[in-house]
């Protein structure tokens, strides 16, 4: 069954892999380690986690596989933007190359989805299109998965080069939190979220920043989705960036994949 989301920039979610670790800044408030400690923990404790680290089995957020939700795209009649894995990381280390082929293998085969992978991991990610390159025409990844990489400060902006290595037609950045000012090569980027910080300890968002990395997408002629100022909720501060709602999308994308 999918889960329709209020994440601004897609319309549903499929986590067939949850669970991540903390790798830098971005990562401090991250909602889906307290969506899992709180909400989920008991659901998530029962299902053996993918590592047989000693403390894993109790960890609400160690990466664990869901295989009876691999094949769930299959099922959805209804074309649609997919956030694959917003409760994890697909590529972190714990999830087998083999469980990431069949997540793939299902991608390719329910090609009416535009399917939006979020990676912190992004050199993993190309080492695995890279040798899983004959599940694709000419090894590129098609269209309709689009793979992108998190951006919060320069300190992570490496992260758009290991990007740019991947072979795909939709490359994508996700500058959220948005956590200081950014230069951004946008060379072989193909669309650019950027947006502030909720929750109680959110760190706030200074417009400058996002102003910063709109402008750079505006000059390279990258499509831009501002998707909130932040605050104690996501809704809080609203989407206006210089009084306008900015929820541009890559070209194959447009509002809707089906409208």
């Amino acid at each position: 069954m999918s889960q329709r989301t209020g994440i601004e920039w897609t319309d549903s979610t499929w986590n067939p892999v949850t669970g991540c670790t903390q790798v830098s800044a971005g990562c401090d408030n991250c909602y889906a380690l307290t969506l899992a400690n709180r909400l989920l923990r008991d659901q998530y404790t029962a299902r053996k986690p993918a590592s047989d680290a000693p403390n894993a089995r109790r960890d609400p957020f160690a990466v664990r596989i869901w295989p009876e939700r691999i094949t769930e795209p299959l099922s959805w009649s209804t074309a649609r933007r997919v956030f694959v894995n917003s409760m994890g990381d697909l590529f972190h280390v714990d999830v087998p190359s083999k469980v990431v082929r069949a997540i793939f293998e299902v991608m390719l085969s329910a090609d009416r989805h535009i399917y939006q992978v979020l990676t912190k991991r992004p050199a993993r990610m190309e080492r695995f299109i890279r040798s899983n390159s004959d599940l694709f025409d000419r090894g590129v990844v098609p269209r309709h998965i689009w793979l992108g990489t998190s951006i919060e400060d320069q300190k992570a902006a490496f992260r758009a080069d290991h990007l740019r290595n991947v072979p795909a037609r939709v490359r994508f950045l996700s500058c959220e939190p948005l956590l200081g000012p950014l230069s951004l090569n946008l060379t072989g980027i193909h669309w650019v979220i950027a947006g502030g910080e909720s929750g109680i300890t959110h760190r706030p968002l200074n417009l400058d920043w996002a102003r910063g990395v709109r402008d750079a997408c505006v000059v390279t002629d990258v499509p831009f989705f501002f998707k909130q100022v932040g605050g104690r909720t996501p809704k809080a501060g609203g989407r206006l960036l210089d009084g306008r709602t900015w929820s541009e999308y890559p070209a194959i994308g447009g509002p809707s994949p089906h409208g």
